[in-house]
């Protein structure tokens, strides 16, 4: 039998100009009287975890600081958040300021300090044991500092494997945030390329969950089987629109001009509004495409990143081109209204959101395809590998990839232009 029921969830949100300052407030309504701040370095230089903190503590609330988080997390940097915290705890709840690896950091953080056991027993499955929590996790608020992961928003926490060369995640309700603060004014202070790799983050999630595999077209589950992605639905089909139309007008504009007000915060609100959406629907390709990209990287260094890495909006981006040129096929009609929601001159066929891809990459920067960042041939056959490990989002794709077709995406994929 097919499926007839999908689900929807978010967390609370508060957004706006200056939500950042009523952090305070909100923690104390949870009942939280000593809380942990989780932060990277280049966040905390911002002074706005330090603004914050003190702002929360004039709330009577007692604040401690973790802000050596790793960008773009592997299992050493979260065990040593993990191993922080359980020193300094007992905690009631969960601050996170920063981009997506604060969010997830203190995703694994929260986890971690209130169940037993350790990361591999939760990571996804085949890569670790996929266990669900037994016990319940604290209040977590998460404040982004970036518009991109739409960590914010979901039940993913994403991080390296180092002995593994994977990327991989836990995934699980639990780990869903209870509340979003989204301040467009924290977002100022990002550097060009963060701009352009988190917002290709935004448009990709946007892009999978609208051509993610429709929930009916899955077998029918049991309520235990049911799982945060369940494939394209229309709630999440409406933010996902959203979300393209709004980075069709400001995109370009913010990583062009930085300080242009009105598009950091519309460029927030796409990436709240495809939170929602693939926080529901779920992703596909090019995340699983993603993960082997940014864990087997060599020597690329990004400008504005701190250490050697494929940004994780990056990764995603560079085999989006092909894999939807690929998954075209499934849903044609989609493809063509997600192309003329970001371009209304945008052709037809199978080239179409491609092209329309590949225009907005050459323009905010991105790299041209995967040479660029490292990788050719003689690599093709490990990226297959590590996305076949990524089957829970494979598993969302509306066509389904066999290892040809993955590795005829990434051998597309060296060069777009």
């Amino acid at each position: 039998m097919s499926e007839t029921v999908f689900t929807y969830a978010a967390p609370a949100l508060k957004f706006g100009t200056g939500a950042s300052a009523e952090v305070g407030h909100d923690l104390a309504a949870y009942g939280a009287r000593r809380v942990l701040l989780v932060t990277d370095p280049g966040v905390a230089a911002t002074g706005h975890p330090a603004r914050i903190a003190e702002q929360v503590a004039a709330r009577g609330v007692e604040v401690t600081t973790y802000d050596q988080v790793h960008v773009e997390p592997t299992d050493d940097s979260m065990n040593a958040a993990i191993a922080f915290a359980r020193d300094a705890g007992p905690f009631d709840a969960i601050l996170a300021i920063g981009g997506g690896s604060s969010i997830d950091t203190a995703k694994a953080v929260n986890l971690l300090t209130t169940n037993p056991g350790e990361l591999m027993d939760y990571i996804n499955a085949p890569v670790g044991k996929a266990l669900a929590p037994s016990q319940p996790l604290l209040p977590l608020v998460a404040v982004p500092t970036t518009t991109g992961t739409g960590a914010e928003s979901t039940t993913i926490c994403v991080l390296d494997v180092l002995a593994l060369h994977v990327k991989t995640g836990i995934s699980h309700p639990a780990l869903r945030p209870t509340l979003a603060v989204v301040d467009p004014a924290l977002t100022l202070s990002q550097p060009t390329l963060v701009t352009a790799a988190s917002g290709m983050d935004i448009l990709c999630h946007a892009l999978e969950s609208y051509t993610a595999r429709w929930y009916a077209d899955f077998d029918a589950k049991q309520p235990e089987q049911r799982v945060p992605y369940c494939g394209a639905n229309p709630i999440a089909d409406m933010w996902s629109e959203k979300a393209l139309s709004l980075l069709a007008g400001a995109f370009r504009t913010a990583v062009r001009t930085g300080s242009d007000e009105a598009a950091r915060e519309q460029m927030a609100m796409a990436a709240t509004f495809a939170g929602l959406g693939f926080g529901n629907a779920g992703v596909h390709i090019p995340h699983a495409n993603a993960y082997p990209i940014a864990g087997r990287v060599r020597d690329y260094r990004p400008e504005g990143y701190p250490d050697v890495m494929v940004p994780h909006g990056m990764a995603v981006s560079l085999t989006a081109p092909e894999a939807f040129r690929f998954t075209f096929e499934a849903a044609p009609e989609r493809h063509l209204r997600a192309a003329r929601l970001l371009d209304p001159s945008a052709a037809d066929g199978p080239d179409a959101l491609p092209s329309v891809l590949t225009s907005l990459m050459r323009d905010i920067g991105i790299p041209n395809g995967l040479a660029e960042v490292g990788y050719g041939e003689a690599d093709v056959a490990d990226l297959v590998g590590g996305a076949l490990q990524q089957q829970r989002l494979l598993a969302t794709a509306p066509r389904r990839p066999t290892d040809e077709d993955l590795a005829s995406v990434f051998r597309g994929s060296m060069e777009h232009w």
